[in-house]
């Protein structure tokens, strides 16, 4: 495939600038509601459902068209598509600010926001290594990328948490968007490249993507907030199997398909594409249950909950180097399985933890008992440098050299959809069974309060407000929110009046927390059990199959630093 506008070393710089600086945006912009979360879903009031959103709405977006995007550059130019990447990026977060009161805005927002990082990822890294004047150069240049990423990765969550703590959450998204006019502006004077021959766009394979994905996710999240029997989430399933079908089938006969399939006839690159899914699942479902945990059930603030996120990347920042000589010294194999061992580990020990452990003896949040998590966030963090590169490493190297671009891509795709599933799949599996636990004892707790008396601003309940009224209010919540509002509503307001009506009995409140407690230890060792998963299918399932993984060339060497 032969390059149009091949680039000259004089514009080199502007182009590895812009480059650095659009997946910095991006990141910036994936990463910053992590250490939030728990500030929304109290400042918005809203269901562990409509929380997950938040999150999932920009994963979803961003990897359903990732792969359509490489090609779009190809096709267009790539420098058009950085540009356009960043406008819609800001585009999105200044819906998001907007829209700040608004739940359904706040998913418009950061899903046009996640279109936006789904063109910047891939193109800001082709757009470099098209520049790059030699193989030397191309390899320093995705270091640097790599390292921008991490950055990105490290300080969005922490800057994030400061602006959120110090004034409204919403100002925390002025950061990518701001960031994001900033690189566009910087990247004017970018080369521009463009490589056409044989690229043509995958429409039937982009829709069935789109609609199978994002009807799973859909029926995951909306199933763990009303039930997975109902017949709208089992209809939703079906319309997610049909179309995830059309798309295997569409994928097999296109003659320019989105993922090349044939890659999965080779055993090493099919398990190295499931531990790609299982293994960043368990990393990030950590990551997210780890934030809602602290966030949403203890109330830990949002700078507290930033540093742990910048205790897990820092570790990917720093072992960046040593794990690609560690690849070479030892196969890969062995590399990706410690990761995923280690990420495993975190997962346990963070499922030994209990929420009382994190509050006071007057029941307040104790703002210091979030150093807790930092030691198996390290291990987090460590197992996640070891295995990011690790993965594309592994894949590249089972399969012909020709094919090393091929079999990258698509890996990153099937990484980034394990990413996806961090947050919507870790968040249906502590909502259900927090939501089923809260069901189970929703009665008694009720129970338990009428008997106890309820209190409205701490002053007992007017007399003439009946006590049916209350109990309907109070189990209005439990059922149409869940345990994340039950345990996040102080007071209900009376709709009609705007006036507060009655307070969260002492014996509701704490039969959610513990429900959120129990469901989030059980969402950790869900993570571990998968990284295990993970780490057995490397260890036993690659034996054997990757002769020569030590010792690949140059072009591997490139893709393995762009995977970190």
């Amino acid at each position: 495939m032969s390059e149009v506008n091949a680039p000259t070393t004089g514009r080199f710089v502007p182009t590895l600038i812009a480059g650095c600086l659009g997946v910095f945006v991006a990141q910036v912009a994936y990463s910053l509601p992590a250490s939030i979360l728990g500030t929304i879903q109290l400042d918005l009031g809203i269901s562990g459902a409509d929380l997950i959103w938040v999150s999932a709405a920009f994963a979803t977006a961003m990897v359903i068209f990732e792969l359509s995007f490489g090609v779009i550059g190809d096709m267009f130019g790539r420098k058009q598509l950085l540009l356009g990447g960043l406008a819609l990026l800001a585009a999105g977060e200044l819906i998001t600010i907007a829209g700040a009161d608004s739940v359904h805005l706040l998913w418009v927002g950061q899903a046009i926001a996640g279109i936006g990082a789904g063109a910047l990822y891939p193109i800001s890294l082709t757009m470099i290594a098209a520049a790059a004047p030699d193989a030397k150069a191309r390899a320093s240049a995705i270091a640097l990328w790599a390292g921008f990423l991490s950055v990105g990765a490290a300080v969005s969550p922490i800057a994030a948490g400061a602006l959120a703590q110090g004034g409204h959450w919403k100002e925390s998204f002025w950061i990518p968007a701001v960031l994001a006019v900033v690189a566009a502006l910087a990247s004017l004077g970018a080369r521009n490249s463009s490589a056409p021959e044989g690229r043509r766009l995958d429409l039937p394979g982009q829709l069935t993507i789109i609609v199978g994905l994002v009807s799973l996710i859909w029926a995951l999240t909306q199933g763990s907030e009303i039930g997975f029997g109902e017949g709208e989430i089992v209809a939703g399933f079906v319309v997610a199997a049909v179309f995830l079908v059309a798309f295997v089938v569409i994928e097999v006969r296109s003659p320019s398909p989105l993922i090349h399939l044939s890659l999965f006839k080779n055993r090493a690159f099919a398990i190295t594409g499931v531990t790609a899914v299982l293994g960043m699942f368990a990393y990030l479902a950590i990551c997210f249950s780890m934030t809602m945990f602290l966030g949403s059930v203890i109330h830990i603030g949002a700078v507290q909950i930033g540093l742990l996120f910048l205790v897990i990347q820092v570790p990917a920042l720093l072992l960046v180097p040593v794990v690609a000589k560690l690849i070479h010294s030892v196969s890969p194999r062995w590399v990706l399985t410690l990761g995923f061992v280690l990420i495993a580990a975190s997962a346990f020990w963070s499922s030994t933890f209990d929420a009382h452990d994190f509050l006071t003896a007057q029941g307040a949040p104790d703002q210091g008992a979030w150093v807790t998590f930092i030691a198996p966030m390290v291990l987090n963090g460590v197992g996640f440098a070891l295995t990011v590169g690790s993965i594309t490493a592994v894949a590249i190297n089972s399969v012909p050299m020709r094919l090393a671009g091929m079999a990258s891509a698509t890996t990153n795709l099937l990484r980034d959809f394990g990413f996806a599933l961090g947050p919507v799949l870790g968040g249906a599996i502590y909502n259900s069974i927090a939501n089923r636990k809260l069901d189970a004892g929703l009665d008694a707790a009720l129970g338990e309060s009428a008997q106890a008396g309820f209190t409205v601003l701490g002053r007992p309940v007017d007399s003439h407000v009946p006590t049916d009224a209350v109990m309907g209010a109070l189990r209005g919540l439990a059922e149409d929110g869940g345990a994340v509002a039950v345990n996040s509503v102080p007071t209900l307001t009376d709709p009609s009046s705007g006036q507060p009506f009655v307070d969260m009995p002492l014996a509701l409140h704490d039969l959610a927390f513990t429900s959120l407690s129990e469901a989030f230890n059980q969402t950790f060792l869900v993570a571990a059990v998968c990284a295990l998963v993970s780490a057995g299918l490397a260890a036993v399932g690659l034996v054997g199959a990757l002769s020569g993984a030590a010792s690949a060339g140059e072009e591997a060497d490139e893709t393995l630093v762009a995977a970190g």
